[in-house]
């Protein structure tokens, strides 16, 4: 690590991270917003960031026309310096794309090494295990250390999702470069706490290298605002990806359920694979009482649009395990204000009823969700309450402040300490 570091700065001193993230808004998901919130948050507490990222593309594969037929651009959102590099025009649908897209910006990513400048550490933020590839030539080339953020579990959730079987030869060949990835990187910073025992037995990563850092949210931009409703209806939400990761046949049942209140209502919105299938289902069961918004929204107004709800839903699909992830759409729906129903087993349920701010049942039960849905239409008080213990757990533990300093400690240890 020495090597690494060979310019030694006073402690005192700003640091200059270099992010490192296929992901990046305007794109859709929570890898995207986790690494923007990281980027701000660092920013907030005195870094100097440059966030390299591919042209926004995700999930739908469409390029904008301001992005075509360039190699990279060069933009600042807001004191962030972003240097965005060609991906293919390609929807992330199935492996074999997400393959593809993932290898171009691998490529096209060197292609900015000119122009990112005096870096002081390297963080690779998204997508997980492969980010590390392009990352380390940056570490290497710049002679600086080098961190990786863990989102997800990707080679367990392709197991839990049937794409690789786990004793295959491919995925002994996965786990073999994860390990050698992994081994390469100075720290690790996984955003939920279920990951350390997986990371550590898993890869045999010392814990004294894992720290966890939680995604955060925006507060600035994720608050409550008094809804512009009329009050005639009861409205049910999700937010995000439609993305295979998510049961929405669960949330379009419990819909069918409680059809015969004429108050309820649904609305799932965002953009991904599995819109045309919701369409199918939802003329299928003849559903009259759901909207599906098919539409990417900014992330001002994906707050505008939560804030018209009366409750947010975390519609996580059932691999038949507790999920060790956490899904930062979750401190979202606190910040608003708004009582949460997390259909999930593990971290994601453990969180909320650690702070109090939801119902959590499990996965795949549409029944339960629907008389969730009644009796938080039916407790206002309840709701109320819920509402106030999640506003004030995100607002005293995760905004994008306190993650940025959390974050720039781990930094620091790493370039001046290590």
């Amino acid at each position: 690590m020495a090597k690494l570091h060979n310019q030694a700065r006073t402690c005192d001193s700003n640091l200059n991270v270099l992010i490192i993230a296929q992901y990046f808004p305007p794109d859709l998901g929570g890898a995207a917003t986790r690494a923007y919130n990281v980027a701000k948050g660092l920013v907030l507490n005195g870094c100097g960031v440059t966030v390299l990222t591919a042209f926004p593309h995700y999930p739908h594969g469409k390029i904008p026309k301001q992005y075509m037929w360039k190699p990279l651009k060069l933009e600042w959102l807001g004191k962030v310096n972003v240097v965005r590099t060609f991906i293919l025009p390609l929807e992330s649908k199935g492996l074999t794309r997400r393959i593809f897209l993932f290898v171009s910006f691998a490529i096209s990513s060197l292609f900015a090494l000119a122009f990112v400048k005096k870096i002081d550490i390297v963080w690779a933020a998204n997508p997980d295990i492969l980010s590390i590839l392009p990352a380390m030539i940056y570490s290497k080339v710049k002679r600086r250390p080098l961190m990786s953020n863990v989102d997800d579990l990707v080679i367990k959730d392709l197991y839990d999702l049937k794409l690789m079987e786990e004793h295959s030869m491919i995925s002994k060949l996965a786990e073999l470069v994860a390990r050698v990835l992994y081994s390469n990187v100075e720290a690790l910073t996984p955003v939920s706490p279920g990951y350390v025992d997986y990371l550590s037995k898993r890869y045999g990563l010392e814990k004294s290298k894992i720290h966890v850092i939680r995604g955060g949210v925006d507060s600035t931009i994720f608050k409550p605002k008094k809804s512009q409703q009329n009050g005639k209806k009861f409205t049910v939400l999700y937010s995000g990806a439609f993305s295979v990761a998510y049961d929405f046949d669960q949330v379009l049942k419990a819909a069918k359920i409680v059809e015969e209140d004429s108050e309820v209502e649904f609305t799932i919105q965002g953009k991904g694979e599995l819109a045309e299938h919701m369409r199918s289902k939802i003329k299928e069961l003849n559903i009259k009482n759901v909207e599906v918004i098919d539409k990417v929204l900014s992330r001002h107004e994906v707050a505008e649009l939560l804030n018209q709800a009366d409750v947010l839903i975390l519609p996580l699909r059932d691999y038949g395990k507790p999920y060790l992830g956490m899904s930062s759409k979750i401190y979202e729906y606190q910040a608003v204000g708004k009582p949460i129903i997390c259909c999930a087993e593990g971290q994601p349920a453990e969180y909320i009823n650690e702070t109090n701010s939801g119902i959590t049942i499990k996965p795949g039960d549409q029944e339960a969700l629907a008389k969730a849905v009644i009796y938080l239409k039916q407790n206002t008080n309840m709701a109320q309450t819920m509402v106030e213990n999640g506003r004030k757990y995100v607002e005293k533990n995760l905004t994008i402040m306190s993650i940025g300093f959390e974050l720039e400690h781990v930094l620091k240890e790493i370039v001046y300490m290590g």
